[in-house]
């Protein structure tokens, strides 16, 4: 059964370094939590322990940033990871559940469409009909199940909930109980209970957190990677990792072509050239991190299913293209000044110009 599934939850997928951090960790550790804090970081960023095991880095960046965010869930203020889209926002807020409570799964989508049942408790109508209001009749939430367990709870995308849905958190986050009247009873928080949430800055139709909700959380916010050098990194491990998952029948590709395809990615985001030398236009997509990531696993896919299972410059244009091309006017605009002021011009970089040109 396990062989079928697309993806594991991180404390599955990664239980053996969860099983060895553990054995390794003599640091004092909070109430309820499965590490030391010293060791959730290490968790994060990777390393090798005294009894030489090694531990994959899941988060590739500032070390400061991710001790400031266990630093904060050892406390009792809840966790808001904010930043662009694509900025490893969810996956850290999945990695810091699994290491801390050992379960990633107490999760709240937030949509527009997301309620207050959702995020407080429901009833199953069948038994509250017949029998009305009950324990047995009360359905409840991934929060009410975090707090009476003294794990986390993640709220995805707090920023898409509307404003009066999302103010349903502050008793929560403030008095670290959840009234049910109905029952005329409470449930009081298990230490150990924190709240992480997740907000991205780009998209349209959001909902302004309350200055009352924001005072809640600790804001951390997760930035685009400061350099060539480490986006590359990212890319190059999740493109091997995606790669092995999806069994794609193709070599990971050559580090000199992952290398020009986050260059596109940074030069085109950041407006201007690698080098400073030349300003550019921005297209209204995003261009982040996990949108590289797809374009080359998507190009492995192409070389490994429809040509020779090596990645060429032809296996990537149509995802390049789709990732930066949003608005077929506006950006198309865009990405083509940038092929011919830019890639055409870089003498290494002609067989990606003519693979992108050909698509055009």
């Amino acid at each position: 059964m396990t062989a079928a599934v697309l993806r594991q939850h991180a404390e599955i997928q990664f239980a053996e370094e969860l099983e060895q951090l553990a054995k390794a960790d003599d640091r004092q550790r909070p109430a309820n939590w499965k590490l030391s804090p010293w060791a959730v970081v290490t968790y994060l960023l990777g390393g090798k322990l005294d009894n030489g095991f090694e531990v994959s880095a899941k988060y590739i960046g500032n070390r400061r940033l991710m001790e400031i965010a266990v630093a904060t869930v050892a406390t009792d203020r809840a966790l808001l990871l904010f930043g662009v889209p694509g900025t490893a926002k969810s996956w850290v807020s999945e990695h810091l559940s699994a290491a801390i409570s050992g379960d990633s799964t107490l999760l709240i989508q937030g949509t527009a469409g997301t309620s207050e049942e959702q995020i407080r408790y429901g009833w199953n109508y069948a038994q509250l009909l017949a029998h009305g209001p009950s324990e047995n009749a009360l359905v409840p939430s991934p929060m009410m199940n975090a707090m009476k367990l003294g794990k986390i709870a993640r709220v995805e995308e707090l920023t898409r909930i509307p404003a009066d849905v999302q103010d349903t958190l502050i008793t929560v986050l403030s008095e670290k109980t959840l009234p049910v009247p109905e029952l005329g009873s409470e449930v009081l928080a298990a230490r150990g209970f924190s709240v992480i949430a997740t907000a991205n800055n780009r998209d349209k139709g959001v909902n302004e957190l309350s200055s009352a909700l924001k005072r809640r959380f600790n804001t951390v916010i997760l930035p685009v990677p400061s350099s060539e050098d480490e986006e590359v990194s990212i890319v190059v491990k999740r493109v091997r990792e995606l790669g092995r998952a999806l069994e794609l029948p193709a070599e990971p590709p050559a580090l000199k072509e992952v290398a020009r395809i986050v260059r596109i990615f940074r030069e085109l985001r950041n407006g201007q050239t690698e080098d400073g030398k030349s300003k550019l236009k921005t297209p209204s997509s995003t261009l982040s991190t996990a949108e590289a990531i797809s374009v080359i696993n998507n190009g492995m896919a192409l070389a490994g299913h429809f040509g020779d299972g090596v990645l060429r410059p032809a296996d990537m244009a149509a995802g390049m293209i789709g990732a930066v091309v949003k608005d077929p006017v506006q950006d198309q605009v865009v990405w083509t000044e940038y092929l011919e002021t830019v890639v055409k011009e870089r003498a290494e970089w002609k067989d990606l110009y003519r693979a992108f040109r050909e698509q055009l």
